[in-house]
């Protein structure tokens, strides 16, 4: 029998078992402290289907290749949906729908009007102009002799790039709004590892009510602009472009009152992700023996040829890229996606039942001896040609799976090669202590700790 089949055999198959765990909170300590060793743990005993308890609530867990794979079948998409995960956060924002929140033939029409804009298409031709965006943003918030908080100067990095990108002005004012609203939603809402009543605390209620000014305030500046906005060549043509544009041809699909939460949704998504990505990258890199040189001498060859070619620029950075993609290997943000099951299914002879709310650990290949040999070590050359490890069914989910992978995997992968690249550039940074080893946070995504920072020597160029 394969990982997926029908119900209906004479005897049922049995429920996934329950992990051990503490009376009263269960197993809510060890999936807190590090959610991607937690499923990791519980695949190798319990196999691809088990169920935790987290402070009274049950969750049925399914994991590994197995369930990264199914995520991309049609059986996959028939069973599982990820409305309920992401309709609280909907309803908190008073809209009708938002990408994670729909299924279906809704989502690739929604997919489809915000494609371009979250793809490195938007920033085709404009690889120096983003470089030069974050120069300046190195050269503020990372000065020589200081120790830098690396996950919060990232977060005004992201800013910056992203705003720029999608409106030609960051709101660097509204950062801590932001981050503080994800925080909140995520941890309360979404993830449902805090309890509701603070959705009522003022520190939310204050930063909620900034990031909607911030959702208004991109709608008017468009609408200042209408006619010039509506006459600029496609190419030039920005995710909010695109989104006015579908709202003013089919009002029904895009509803004035979706607009602050398609507006706002790229700081959503790509503030506590890509910062953490970023400063869990300037950890691996500095603390790894080799990998620095090898990135400083890929980099420096690269901006020493003057203005980047756009078409050579990924081709460019092999060591980089290595150290990218292991570092997202081993400390991933999809640790685990939400879905719901929308009927019965088997899945690894277990009977999974409609409407149970799921996990799903499709990080956990990345941590296994079976794909990555000698797992817990950082290895920059997986990824060559001649390895490919990542490259092995399921082995490697960093951006999710399914049909709701993540829409700004294209644009990310080249923000993060940019980012990283000129960082090491420019920049002469050690780990305080020189022997430091990473602390974490799990809370609103995984990453590094806030307390994480390192020394600004100086600059190299």
């Amino acid at each position: 029998m394969g990982v997926m089949e029908t119900v209906g055999n004479a005897s049922a198959p049995p429920r996934p078992p329950f992990v051990r765990g503490l009376p009263l909170l269960g197993n809510m300590l060890e999936f807190a402290k590090d959610p991607a060793l937690f499923f990791v743990k519980c695949y190798r005993e319990y196999g691809p289907a088990f169920r935790v308890r987290v402070l009274g609530n049950t969750y049925t867990c399914i994991a590994g290749a197995e369930a990264a794979s199914f995520m991309g079948t049609r059986e996959g998409k028939e069973c599982l949906r990820s409305r309920e995960a992401w309709q609280p956060l909907v309803d908190e924002f008073g809209a009708s729908k938002m990408l994670t929140a729909v299924d279906g033939e809704l989502h690739k029409a929604m997919r489809g009007i915000m494609k371009r804009g979250f793809s490195k298409e938007s920033i085709k031709g404009r690889y120096n102009f983003m470089i030069d965006i974050t120069d300046k943003s190195i050269e503020r918030d990372w000065q020589t002799g200081t120790q830098v908080p690396v996950v919060q100067a990232m977060q005004y990095m992201v800013v910056d790039q992203l705003g720029t990108v999608l409106t030609g002005s960051a709101p660097r004012e509204y950062v801590k709004d932001i981050r503080t609203t994800i925080l909140y939603i995520l941890n309360v809402l979404v993830t449902r590892q805090r309890p509701k009543f603070m959705m009522k605390m003022p520190e939310y209620k204050r930063a909620k009510a900034r990031m909607f000014e911030l959702g208004r305030k991109m709608v008017a500046d468009y609408r200042a602009h209408e006619a010039e906005n509506l006459a600029k060549p496609d190419d030039q043509k920005t995710l909010i472009d695109d989104v006015m544009e579908a709202h003013r041809e089919d009002p029904e699909l895009i509803p004035e009152r979706d607009l602050i939460m398609l507006m706002t949704g790229p700081y959503v998504a790509g503030l506590d992700t890509v910062a953490n990505t970023t400063a869990a990258i300037v950890y691996t890199v500095l603390k790894y023996p080799g990998v620095l040189e090898r990135v400083q001498k890929e980099v420096d060859a690269l901006f020493a040829k003057g203005p980047v070619n756009e078409d050579e620029f990924m081709k460019s950075l092999p060591a980089l890229n290595g150290a990218i993609m292991e570092t997202m290997r081993l400390h991933p943000i999809a640790v685990a996606q939400i879905r719901t099951a929308t009927k019965d299914f088997v899945f690894g002879g277990c009977q999974i039942k409609q409407g149970e709310m799921i996990y799903l650990g499709t990080a956990v290949p990345h941590f296994q001896d079976e794909f990555y040999p000698n797992a817990d070590k950082f290895d920059i050359d997986r990824y060559t040609k001649e390895r490919a490890e990542h490259m092995q069914v399921g082995a490697y989910s960093p951006y999710g799976r399914g049909p709701h992978t993540c829409l700004g995997k294209s644009l990310a992968e080249v923000l993060l090669a940019i980012t990283m690249a000129r960082l090491f550039y420019k920049l002469d940074l050690e780990l305080v202590p020189k022997d430091y080893t990473l602390k974490t946070k799990t809370a609103p995504t995984p990453g590094p700790a806030m307390s994480f920072k390192v020394r600004v020597k100086g600059y190299r160029h």
